[in-house]
């Protein structure tokens, strides 16, 4: 990485104006904020927009519903989406609301260079409209009975029962989900972004490097299959932002919400006195990133750089996709409690122990990461409490007693410290490319090492004896320094207790500080920097999210895929001949994610007879943490540096011995005759195999 300073801008995705902010919006307004404070940290130009989302049917009917105006609909949503993100430390520096004049200026600016490069074309389309609430209705908006399967209440577009898609005229007994009347088809001119021309200036940025290798190959797929011509407008009655020269046509939400963030930018810059064109006009030595959930790479991957390319405007530096996020190995459920508001999670939980659980789960990939609530206690007491601020705590009060909050002159300890700061370059790659996991492993793996050098050392011991009272202030003296560097590697996850460490310390926690370490130097009092999460808060927050479970859902007494079918009309699955397990269908086993693993470590397990305890890695994937029932039938170091495959996607599992994050595939009778399945010494760690 080059030292020269950058000038940097990014964006998360605009958060929806229509309810509040759930732990999936934190997921990447966490992780993007994570890279834009290590980007500050090292003293680049870092600057952060966001805002909401503002426009389209749905807010425009929620307003309606409430009785108020969509103006004042937003203004609420938009207060409390700010005081949330806020109080999850996220360090935007605008978060602002695409229903502004900037926005609508840069939307009319595009639309108008779009136009005068022929990328416009107007076309008469037919939609289902419901003549009561005088409206066109996009599919979600149309129900009915499937075609297929005949479920009754579906939507307009795909069955959820038996998963057919259609359209909404396919539908049996279709009804306007607003009214309830009977649509009728209805005819209207559109205006749609024609892409024919820009193909080749697509497959070139699809190519470039751009964007994240699955996400590269699947706009190959979509390029390769010829890409239709986008609607961009929508009718009247509709809230956002008329088309220039039109009397009831509007532009559609999407094609304004990346926009939003030209206007974002431009409202910050014009309040701050920045220059707009140096981050979005072509020939200048700036960056764009924009962080997104892979839900919408189309519209970022497509769409947005077709926009921009035709309209004179540079295009993103990098589109950065992650995955979704599951609780508990599952989607976010009312019924089980798991679909989680933001402020419902402040409401019980600390910021920063979510902060630091997302990153030590985040990869620079697309995978999805699961919230498990008991690796959540347990990684978070275990990583921060019991090692991290253990290493302050345990130095600070021998300091304090003997030598008034002074440290040594003296390093007694150079080659330990040089060794942590030379792990600064691989830390801070991690962060550049988004393996925020494995930074934290690189972390807390000097947070172990820094507590084996005060373990090894005992100052306990060596304070009962007044005449060791200088080697004991050597020996904390070197914790201490230890504990800086491993704070400001930790700053851009944990900035509120990077502040009270800072505090603690006198000094600095910035990146460009780690060569400078604090000799003869003068603390302040030490005060808990963090306290260890309360599992019956982790309870009471599930509770509060917790609604009464469906009819033939859990409390059935029926097994779960037996419930499920007959609450579609379905008879159950037949269980096999001796009733032994429910069979799946070929869908449901290719859904299983086999994956080459290099094992990089293998240990006993203290207290367990039959487990071994295997560090895993997948590549791309990062590290895995797996127990393994093998300890019979394998020597751990004959293990180290073997190649096996892992089930990938399963989610944790906490066992007595701790959490187990996969599966490695044996076979055999048991005891030691249990055989690891071999991987091709050329297979590479992540690869999926088939």
């Amino acid at each position: 990485m080059s030292a020269q300073k950058r000038s940097i801008l990014v964006t998360s995705a605009l958060p929806y104006a229509n309810g509040p902010l759930h732990l999936g919006h934190l997921l990447e307004q966490v992780q993007t904020d994570i890279w834009v404070r290590f980007q500050r940290s090292r003293g680049h130009e870092c600057h952060y927009v966001c805002a909401d989302d503002a426009h389209g049917t749905a807010i425009m009917l929620s307003a309606e519903r409430l009785g108020i105006s969509p103006e004042e609909q937003i203004a609420r949503v938009h207060a409390e989406h700010s005081r949330d993100a806020g109080d999850f430390l996220i360090s935007f520096d605008n978060y602002y609301t695409t229903h502004s004049d900037e926005n609508r200026h840069w939307c009319e600016y595009i639309f108008a260079r779009l136009r005068e490069g022929d990328h416009i074309v107007e076309r008469e389309i037919t939609q289902a409209f419901d003549p009561e609430k005088g409206l066109f209705l996009a599919d979600r908006f149309i129900k009915g009975t499937c075609p297929r399967c005949k479920a009754p209440d579906q939507y307009g577009d795909n069955c959820e029962a038996c998963g057919a898609t259609y359209t909404p005229a396919e539908l049996i007994d279709a009804v306007s989900a607003l009214s309830g009347a009977t649509p009728v088809e209805k005819q209207s001119r559109h205006f749609f972004l024609s892409l024919d021309s820009l193909v080749d200036m697509l497959r070139e940025w699809i190519d470039s490097g751009t964007l994240q290798p699955a996400i590269a190959n699947k706009l190959r797929e979509w390029t390769d299959a010829g890409l239709q011509a986008w609607d961009i407008s929508r009718d009247a009655p509709y809230f956002g932002f008329r088309i220039p020269g039109e009397k009831d046509k509007y532009f559609y939400v999407w094609l304004d919400a990346p926009i939003g963030y030209m206007g974002s930018f431009q409202e910050y810059c014009d309040r701050e006195g920045l220059d707009f064109d140096r981050f979005w006009r072509p020939g200048h030595e700036t960056e764009l990133y924009h962080f997104i959930g892979k839900d919408i790479i189309n519209f970022h991957g497509l769409f947005w750089p077709a926009m921009l390319h035709a309209s004179g405007l540079r295009t993103p530096t990098g589109v950065f996709a992650h995955g979704f996020l599951t609780v508990n190995g599952t989607k976010m459920s009312k019924s089980r409690g798991t679909f989680i508001n933001a402020r419902s999670y402040l409401d019980h939980l600390d910021a920063e122990y979510l902060r630091y659980y997302f990153a030590a789960k985040l990869g620079g990939g697309v995978d999805d990461i699961d919230l498990n609530f008991d690796d959540f206690v347990q990684r978070v007491n275990s990583d921060l409490v019991g090692k991290v601020v253990n290493i302050a705590s345990r130095c600070a009060g021998f300091l304090k007693k003997g030598h008034d909050n002074c440290l040594a002159a003296d390093c007694a300890e150079p080659a330990l410290l040089e060794d942590f700061l030379a792990a600064g370059d691989t830390i801070a790659a991690r962060y550049e490319e988004r393996e925020f996991g494995k930074a934290m492993r690189d972390i807390i793996a000097l947070a172990d090492r820094a507590n084996q050098y005060i373990d090894q050392h005992k100052p306990w011991v060596l304070a009962r004896d007044p005449a060791n009272a200088g080697e004991v202030q050597a020996i904390c003296s070197v914790g201490i320094n230890l504990f800086r560097v491993i704070m400001i590697y930790l700053k851009p996850v944990l900035p509120a207790m990077a502040d009270r460490a800072e505090n603690f310390l006198n000094a600095s926690l910035d990146w460009p500080a780690l060569g400078e370490p604090l000799l003869g130097h003068r603390l302040r009092a030490f005060t808990p920097l963090m306290t260890r999460v309360d599992p019956k808060a982790v309870d009471a927050l599930l509770e509060t999210g917790r609604e009464e479970a469906p009819a033939g859902d859990a409390g059935t007494g029926e097994k779960p895929v037996a419930a499920k079918a007959k609450q579609q009309g379905q008879a159950p699955r037949a269980a096999d001949a001796e009733g032994l397990a429910d069979t799946i269908d070929f869908d449901a086993f290719m859904r299983v994610d086999l994956r080459v693993a290099r094992i990089q470590r293998a240990e006993q397990v203290d207290g367990a007879d039959k487990l071994l305890r295997l560090t895993l890695d997948l590549g791309e994937l990062g590290e895995r943490e797996v127990l393994s029932g093998i300890r019979a039938a394998y020597d751990p170091a004959a293990l180290e540096g073997r190649l096996t495959v892992v089930v990938a996607n399963l989610a944790p599992r906490k066992m007595r011995f701790g959490v187990s994050e996969g599966m490695v595939l044996a076979a055999g009778p048991g005891g030691s005759e249990i055989f690891l399945l071999s991987v091709d010494s050329g297979a590479a760690p992540g690869q999926r195999v088939s």
